[in-house]
């Protein structure tokens, strides 16, 4: 278990996350959709089903459309042929991006994202070029801010962590990133929720086993903005990076 501090890009994409959750909610609609098709409409014999009501309930999904999104899945309303494709590419300064792709038209993504991506100083990369600098994660952004008015310290919630299960606490800014193996995913999100911890995101994740430092803010402003212009993609449901922004650089984006 290793606490420690860096500096990333969540909590300047925190505030831009939760104003888009009309839009989060369409891609996790079309998540548990996809998910409902490949292996049935019951959680419990579903894992991952139960993964993405997982992270909808987390985000506060409504539950009539959780309903919609299962039914839709289980044949209950037309449904196409959706593909899961992992994209591998660069941002400006050379940071590494990993974006999880869920589509019907494969062509259209592709040429959507590599549009994107040429657009903001990036470009889309061969398989395998990036992907050895991530591990897949079970990954909870847990506020450092309590429902209680109260703040969590990390020797309070590394403690709790530890007991869950969980095998990471990193603290980053007013936040802190709790990290699992994949497999003990459900057991320590059942944990944590047990504990009372409130999250902001939980669900599997692509994690930077290496970082790539930004020490301009002009780079760091333009690699924000591919991110941002990325997510608006429908078929994009997550982007993962692993840059690693300077003191001077946060200092100047928070300015």
């Amino acid at each position: 278990m290793a606490g420690h501090s860096h500096s990333s890009n969540i909590k300047f994409r925190k505030n831009r996350v939760d104003a888009q959750r009309a839009k989060a909610f369409s891609k996790l609609s079309r998540m548990i959709t996809v998910a409902s098709k490949e292996g049935g409409g019951c959680p419990d014999a579903n894992a991952k089903l139960r993964m993405a009501l997982d992270k909808a309930r987390v985000l506060s999904m409504p539950k009539e459309g959780i309903e919609k999104a299962i039914k839709k899945g289980t044949g209950e309303s037309s449904l196409g042929d959706f593909d899961e494709i992992c994209y591998e590419g660069y941002g400006p300064g050379g940071v590494a991006l990993m974006l999880e792709i869920l589509t019907d038209n494969r062509n259209r993504t592709a040429a959507d994202v590599r549009m994107v991506l040429e657009k903001h100083g990036g470009n889309l990369g061969t398989n395998g070029a990036v992907a050895w600098m991530f591990e897949r994660r079970g990954r909870w952004i847990v506020p450092a801010e309590r429902g209680d008015g109260d703040a969590w310290t990390e020797e309070t919630l590394l403690e709790v962590v530890l007991e869950a299960g969980a095998d990471d606490l990193i603290q980053d800014g007013d936040e802190f990133v709790v990290l699992s193996t994949i497999g003990a995913f459900g057991e320590v999100n059942g944990s944590l929720s047990a504990s009372g911890i409130t999250f902001r995101d939980a669900g599997l994740a692509s994690v930077p086993t290496q970082r790539t430092e930004v020490t301009d803010a002009k780079v760091a402003a333009r690699l924000l903005r591919l991110i941002d212009a990325l997510e608006d993609n429908e078929d994009v449901q997550e982007v993962f990076s692993n840059e690693d922004f300077s003191d001077n650089v946060v200092a100047v984006l928070e300015a």
